[in-house]
């Protein structure tokens, strides 16, 4: 709660997903190609004494570092803050308003998606599009991205935070297929720079390494899956750093139940 609720402050936001007709499938499907309309972490280990403290407090520093140079550089619009299923807007475009009845369609009852349905959509699109390679969205990675845009911790979106989440995956997603140059499905440690550049995300070399371990295979590629699941996880960062860097030093302080927070329920 504390890492949404400091970057869901900004309000704004990104407009609907385009191709809004026919059966769910077509939706989807056509939500996430390249027609239609579309807008726009780690944990810390407590530190034990001697040598290994010293080792551990200078990989967290120059993880901070790396965080806080990259943060300078990224300006993406805040995601809307949270607002009720029947508060709709007079003045929203039919496109707006074709979104908000899938998104009923999608959400059931309680008007919110949860980890489980949003697994469900992302992976019944993704086999829509077989030059995408993906071991599909599992359950572990659509918690990460629900806790990261859930500003009142219920463990599930609403409308506004759904949007703003997929108008991302469907941005992402064409910068993917633009920068898999070799057409292999996968973005390669060499093609990867470009990609989260045009992302609008601008990091240094230990930072791409580490994101090449943690997110991509054996051979340095990553899949989309992973390459959403990252881009997902450095915007929820990078935007809670900047909310907490209210004067731009680029440095900022948080005691250990902010830091609990900030890195547990994401």
């Amino acid at each position: 709660m504390f890492l949404v609720n400091s970057f869901l402050k900004g309000g704004g936001g990104g407009g609907g997903g385009g191709g809004l007709g026919g059966g769910l499938g077509n939706v989807l499907g056509g939500l996430i190609s390249g027609g239609g309309g579309g807008g726009g972490g780690g944990g810390g280990g407590g530190g034990g004494g001697g040598g290994g403290g010293g080792t551990a407090m200078r990989i967290l520093g120059g993880v901070i570092s790396a965080i806080s140079e990259a943060a300078a550089q990224y300006n993406p619009e805040p995601p809307p803050p949270r607002t009720h299923y029947s508060n709709i807007e007079a003045n929203e475009s039919e496109e707006v308003r074709q979104f908000r009845r899938l998104f009923a369609q999608l959400a059931g009852e309680d008007m919110e998606v949860s980890a489980t349905e949003l697994m469900n959509i992302l992976n019944k699109v993704v086999t829509r599009h077989p030059d995408l390679k993906t071991d599909g969205f599992g359950i572990d990675t659509c918690r990460s991205m629900v806790a990261v845009m859930d500003s009142d911790t219920t463990g599930k979106l609403g409308f506004e935070e759904f949007k703003y989440l997929w108008n991302n995956i469907k941005k992402w997603q064409t910068i993917y297929k633009q920068f898999d140059i070799d057409c292999s499905g996968t973005i390669g440690s060499s093609e990867l720079p470009g990609a989260f550049e045009a992302a609008g995300f601008h990091l240094n070399e230990h930072l791409y390494n580490m994101i090449i371990r943690r997110y991509s295979d054996e051979e340095g590629n990553m899949d989309f899956d992973n390459f959403i699941s990252c881009l997902v996880r450095l915007d929820a960062m990078f935007r809670a750093f900047k909310s907490l860097d209210k004067d731009g030093t680029g440095q900022i302080q948080v005691n250990i139940q902010e830091w609990l927070q900030l890195t547990m329920y994401s």
